[in-house]
């Protein structure tokens, strides 16, 4: 089975119920949320050998952590559990009429985390080098390069790591908070030095001050692929050799958008695990965004493997005719509306 590696923070996360302000919340949702650990689930559920490599705190959202991972298939046994630093948190604000924003809001507590202490050091842990070796394909984010320049240094060491037939990709991930008192020309080094480039159209104005195809492959000459999407429009994979393929996003009926970047990434990234061209990767990235944007949660089930490889070989009309809605998908390829 191929197997994947994913490197980053992964952190407790509440959030109020029943759609209320913060400093009026007497219930708060306790889970867990990280987009690399977003996508190593996203994978194992597509029926890749995943793996998450990260430090948490020693403390009861650490274990949280661990235990929601393993129980979705997810190995972490490259995990370093630190006794000093506690897990990163942060708390989702949702939007709410009682609000003043129309959309949500985020309040992280993660400065000094277990994760921000990650470095070169974890390399000669047995465990990840071992998971490492092995690896098909190491996924790294910006978010990491952020947390601290002993982060940036680890992300540094595994991109300076032979390849040995693995493939490296790496998501933008572009969080402004992060980056307000640190050089942004570090992520474009990183992402260069990467085999595939996940960037979406707003990030890349951004992180590198262009969503222009032709400026985005000139600033980033070396990697295989960098694939920009822009929304609700379409993904576009720009290849080294000059190539270029573009696919339409799917009609959704969006029931929360949380967690659909990590959806895509799983989706793409497996297609092109499996042996998949750019288009069906593509496709199959769509198809599991799509699939997480219907969902309350970080994560949406794709459709079975049957109604899946329907719609991967389906024509560009029938493509465009495709409506994914909560808990049912209709296309002109299914005989009728299929969960």
């Amino acid at each position: 089975m191929l197997s994947v590696v994913c490197i980053g923070e992964t952190m407790a996360m509440l959030t109020p119920t029943h759609q209320v302000p913060l400093a009026e919340a007497t219930e708060l949702f306790y889970g867990v949320g990280g987009a690399e650990s977003n996508v190593a689930m996203g994978l194992a559920a597509m029926g890749v050998a995943a793996h998450w490599v990260g430090r948490v705190g020693d403390d009861g959202f650490g274990t949280r952590i661990l235990n929601d991972l393993s129980s979705h298939d997810v190995g972490v046994s490259g995990v370093e559990r630190d006794d000093t630093r506690a897990t990163g948190l942060y708390v989702k604000i949702p939007a709410s009429a009682q609000s003043d924003s129309e959309e949500s809001s985020v309040l992280y507590y993660r400065h000094g985390s277990a994760a921000s202490a990650m470095s070169p050091a974890m390399l000669d842990n047995p465990a990840v080098a071992t998971l490492l070796d092995q690896a098909a394909l190491i996924h790294l984010s910006g978010i990491t390069a952020a947390l601290s320049p002993d982060c940036r240094a680890l992300l540094a060491g595994i991109l300076a790591l032979p390849r040995n037939g693995r493939l490296v990709s790496f998501d933008v991930n572009w969080r402004g908070a992060l980056w307000a008192q640190e050089d942004e020309s570090i992520l474009r080094t990183l992402a260069n030095q990467s085999d595939v480039v996940l960037v979406g159209a707003d990030e890349g104005i951004a992180a590198f001050g262009t969503n222009d195809e032709a400026e985005l492959r000139a600033m980033l000459p070396d990697p295989a692929v960098i694939v920009l999407k822009n929304a609700h429009t379409s993904a576009i994979a720009l290849m080294r050799d000059g190539g270029r393929v573009e696919v339409p996003s799917l009609s959704v009926s969006v029931l929360e958008p949380v967690g659909a970047g990590d959806a895509f990434a799983a989706g793409y990234l497996s297609g092109m695990l499996f042996g998949l061209d750019q288009r069906s990767s593509l496709r199959r990235g769509h198809l599991s965004a799509a699939a997480t944007l219907t969902v309350p949660g970080d994560r949406g089930p794709l459709p079975s493997t049957e109604v899946l490889e329907k719609i991967l070989a389906c024509s560009e009309a029938d493509w465009a005719a495709t409506h994914v809605a909560p808990g049912r998908i209709d296309s002109p390829v299914l005989t009728g509306a299929l969960p």
